[in-house]
């Protein structure tokens, strides 16, 4: 990946990316797939098989377990081998979050405890912290948490009432507060919390066994009920004062940067949730026989399957798009600098935007294909005993966790501006190109030379010219008081997501007519062009809303007739491609690209 660009954050609005530089799925090499088959294999032969009691909060069972996910060395890919890792590369990080999070409440204790719940002390910690806590951690002998959330203090991070107080020898710390809606509390050894020292945020590594922690009883919650979810009490817990994480009064880049890993690993979990969806559903719909013949043949049931599988090729393609990226930033940081994790967790806050925009969109698409996935199986659906039910009800609390999809949207777009008002990605000059252009384009046109998806290639160009125009005209007219707009920030940052998931989509399908010819990629072809022609409907009444509210009575109508003009596209067959994607995936009995 060394020969790859590394592109800023943000830029994917303003630059033109080749296929050639994007990673897809079909880029993993034999250790990625040797480590997705462990985490397959595992998954299959020793958590299903105990799913019923590790619904009922079997902890016991959980710890065992993950104690041999760490045998298999999937608790320390991202752990360096001098403190018991085997530091692979970020792919096979999101790999085994994919293909774990087929085990429901299960993945998401592995999960917690190899993200948030260690992934502060390999980019943060001291060399001596790092050698007390990751080999226990990557060895699932010790399991971590990651306390951040107060009964106050949930999206607004940063007015967190938990304090610590230094004692006059200056040997430990006193916290005192509350956390709400721990995940892995119950069981955690190891435990990342944030308290404010004379007001300045700061995070500490609790031990469970400090003096003054107590856990409260499990939340009745409406989904992911084998996980263990708790409020943590800290009543003049004395922690070390070694035991404070990267420095008094820089907790708010601890928990910001570890926040942004959150959610890009949240988006692959949505990935492999969703193709166990996907399979689910089409397997019943083979299955179930009405009016003599399966459902799987009937055309709205077809409708249901195709865009079920086109929304999960976009997420995944999405995922190692940004997985790529990542891993690019991350092939330049210095591993033996004494600042390394640092440098890393700098890489991946560059890419905050793309962040947020994964986890929104994988978060939202898992919600629509555990909903279809019920519809598709009627009454049984709403049963316990088949699978739809129970996934319908995990997957709710995905746009809630790691900021809500509000607060992710809002950063989306917030995060941008920033960018630009700082000069750190030119939006603005590009805003100011786009309108200067803007009412002589015309209608996108097609052209004998356009080639295999030329003519989406066109379409995408032509949105991010429409978000440029619109988001410095907003920039424009509000001033600093657009954050106080969040309607149109929330508008923005909908087009933003919908063109980095057509673009990424598109790239992936180009890069794979450029290896396998266009025979092999037909499926990717026809998501690329069902999922260009339907998201740009989209992206056009948004951009509608965002207009009215921004123009002038005087200008409205003018600069909606250039709207309208610009964003006029030939729409494809889509009924047809749905059918065709849709009998591509019943053969295959699950998600196929």
């Amino acid at each position: 990946m060394d020969d790859k660009k590394i592109r800023k954050g943000g830029s994917f609005l303003i630059e033109a990316v080749p296929p050639s530089e994007v990673f897809t799925p079909e880029d993993f090499g034999e250790e990625h797939r040797m480590i997705s088959g462990t985490v397959e294999r595992f998954v299959k032969n020793e958590v299903m098989p105990q799913a019923e009691k590790l619904e009922h909060k079997d902890f016991e069972l959980t710890r065992k377990l993950m104690r041999q996910a760490g045998e298999l060395g999937l608790l320390g890919v991202d752990i360096e081998d001098e403190y018991g890792g085997s530091k692979l590369d970020s792919i096979a990080s999101l790999l085994i979050t994919e293909s774990s999070s087929k085990s429901g409440s299960f993945g998401v204790a592995l999960n917690c405890h190899t993200g948030i719940g260690s992934m502060p002390i390999v980019y943060f910690g001291s060399k001596a912290q790092k050698k007390k806590y990751l080999p226990g951690l990557a060895k699932g002998e010790k399991l971590g948490a990651y306390a951040l959330t107060e009964p106050g203090a949930g999206t607004d991070a940063l007015s967190l009432k938990t304090t610590a107080k230094l004692t006059p020898d200056g040997k430990y710390y006193l916290l005192n507060g509350t956390k709400q809606f721990i995940t892995n509390a119950a069981f955690a050894d190891i435990i990342i919390t944030y308290a404010k020292v004379d007001d300045k945020m700061t995070t500490f590594i609790l031990e469970r066994g400090f003096e003054g922690i107590s856990i409260g009883p499990e939340e009745k919650k409406l989904g992911i009920r084998g996980s263990s979810t708790c409020s943590i009490f800290l009543d003049n817990v004395r922690v070390p004062a070694e035991n404070v994480l990267f420095g008094v009064g820089k907790g708010h880049v601890v928990a910001f940067n570890i926040l942004d890993l959150g959610r890009f690993k949240l988006a692959a979990a949505s990935v492999g949730a969703a193709k166990l969806t996907i399979e689910t559903a089409v397997k019943y719909a083979k299955e179930r026989v009405q009016f003599n013949k399966p459902i799987c043949q009937f055309g709205l049931i077809k409708h249901k399957l195709a865009e079920m599988a086109a929304k999960t090729y976009m997420t995944e393609s999405m995922v190692y798009r940004t997985a790529g990226m990542v891993e690019q930033a991350l092939s330049q940081v210095d591993h033996s600098a004494e600042d390394a994790g640092k440098q890393s967790a700098k890489s991946i806050g560059e890419y905050a935007v793309e962040c947020s925009i994964n986890k929104i969109y994988g978060s939202e698409i898992m919600a629509y294909l555990a909903d279809e996935a019920l519809q598709i199986h009627g009454g049984y659906g709403y049963v316990e005993e088949y699978l739809p039910e129970k996934i319908y009800r995990d997957t709710r609390i995905t746009r809630i966790f790691e900021g809500t999809n509000e607060i992710n949207r809002l950063i989306v777009t917030g995060w941008l501006l920033r960018k630009a008002l700082k000069n750190e990605i030119p939006l603005f000059p590009a805003a100011e190109e786009v309108k200067g252009k803007l009412s002589s384009m015309g209608a996108i046109a097609s052209s004998p030379e356009d080639g295999p998806l030329g003519y989406q290639t066109k379409i995408v160009e032509r949105a991010k010219k429409i978000f440029l125009y619109l988001s410095g005209a907003a920039a424009q007219k509000y001033g600093m008081g657009i954050e106080e707009e969040q309607e149109i920030l929330g508008l923005l940052a909908d087009i933003a997501i919908e063109i980095y998931a057509m673009e990424s989509g598109l790239l992936r399908a180009l890069k794979a007519i450029g290896s396998v010819g266009e025979k092999e990629s037909k499926t990717k072809i026809q998501m690329a062009q069902l999922y260009v022609n339907d998201a740009t409907v989209r992206i056009r009444d948004w951009a509608q809303q965002v207009m009215v509210a921004i123009e002038s009575p005087d200008t409205l109508a003018s600069q909606l007739a250039v709207l309208n003009k610009i964003s006029q596209f030939m729409p494809v067959n889509g009924i047809q491609l749905r059918r065709e994607i849709a009998d591509r995936v019943i053969e295959a009995e699950g998600y196929a690209c």
